[in-house]
């Protein structure tokens, strides 16, 4: 055999590398790929090569399955993710989230079909300026395809995590909007006490808590005239268990209210809110009482900020809205303290000038 001849027979002869830095040889034409031994040149090799040149192959490409997921592809990491212990142990409501974000990611420009490994951080960098218009939707994307790497690295799928050197964009830094006290009372004056909506203002005025557990507050809750729960959020990984006291203004309207037999807030057909449920209808309330740039997560800021107006410590805040650091706390009060602060300091002068 001339060398001619030797190299045009193997033309389609390629090399893998896997990742534990083993070479293997392969005949690869139309879509099929058949095992060589090596070492190239041998006779095994020879005869190997001259078996697979033979077998007859289709004139066109192997096509994939329908709905197969190619190997190595983002969407077959993906799909690696949804069955480690990794995400096992996250909550559902976490779980549906970070699946929707990566969902919507491998199906912006066929990104689900290109290979996880080929991804660089100006790729993540690029879709994320994409999305410049939703700053924070962007950094949970970022975020989510961060978690994504650090499982592929830690399970040896991956060498680096591209999304960790992708910078998050700058997002408003006072978040939702904090109910004022003139806002409160328009709500009020629109959903009389009786009203499921007035009940949901004052479950989430007067316990500071998220959406997703005012849904799930009952009367099994209460004993001995405080509110005894766990915290929905972070509740498989890291559970938050709290008693509040049931002030008497919160007590006087949920007796006045038509409530259910499992959860205080029930919808137009008896039945208990879903957390999406609960969050379209507040959106509604609010509209009703003309309180567009208002939501029901307005008013976790607002109870924690009308404890920081007395004089609260943060610490004693968290106690009531189960934060587990101050920061978020610091971020809500910011206001409130900063009144606080500058009344004090105007009595003080007052004081000294008399």
């Amino acid at each position: 055999m001339n060398e001619e001849s030797m190299k045009f027979r193997l033309k389609y002869v390629v090399e893998d590398t896997d990742r534990h830095g083993n070479v293997r040889l392969y005949y690869r034409r139309h879509g099929r790929k058949v095992r060589l031994r090596g070492p190239a040149g041998s006779p095994e090799f020879l005869a190997d090569y001259k078996k697979a040149a033979a077998a007859p192959s289709d004139a066109q490409p192997r096509k994939e399955r329908a709905g197969r997921v190619s190997k190595d592809s983002f969407a077959w990491l993906c799909a690696q993710y949804y069955k480690s212990a990794m995400w096992a142990s996250l909550d559902p409501k976490t779980q549906k989230t970070r699946r929707a974000i990566l969902e919507r990611f491998a199906l912006h420009k066929g990104n689900g079909e290109k290979p996880y490994r080929m991804m660089l951080a100006r790729h993540i960098r690029k879709r994320r300026d994409e999305m410049i218009a939703t700053p924070e939707a962007a950094n949970s994307m970022v975020k989510v395809l961060r978690q994504l790497f650090r499982f592929a690295v830690t399970y040896d799928l991956a060498d680096t995590n591209p999304a960790k050197d992708v910078e998050l964009l700058k997002s408003n830094p006072e978040g939702y909007h904090s109910w004022t006290l003139a806002e409160i009372e328009q709500f009020e004056r629109t959903h009389p006490v009786g009203s499921t909506a007035r009940l949901a203002l004052a479950l989430a005025l007067y316990t500071g808590q998220r959406r997703s557990d005012l849904v799930l507050f009952g009367r099994q809750h209460v004993q001995d005239g405080w509110l005894v729960f766990t915290q929905q959020k972070g509740k498989g990984r890291n559970p938050v268990r709290l008693e509040i006291p049931l002030v008497p203004e919160l007590q006087r309207i949920i007796e006045a209210s038509e409530t259910g037999d499992l959860t205080f807030l029930v919808n137009a057909y008896g039945r208990p809110f879903t957390n999406a449920g609960f969050g379209n209808r507040f959106r509604k309330w609010c509209d009703e009482a003309g309180l567009g740039n208002c939501s029901v997560h307005g008013l976790r800021k607002a109870a924690a900020a009308r404890p920081a107006e007395l004089g609260c410590t943060e610490f004693e805040i968290m106690a009531i809205t189960g934060h587990q650091t101050s920061k978020e706390v610091t971020r809500y009060t910011k206001a409130a303290s900063q009144k606080v602060r500058a009344q004090a300091a105007s009595q003080k002068m007052r004081a000294a000038q008399s």
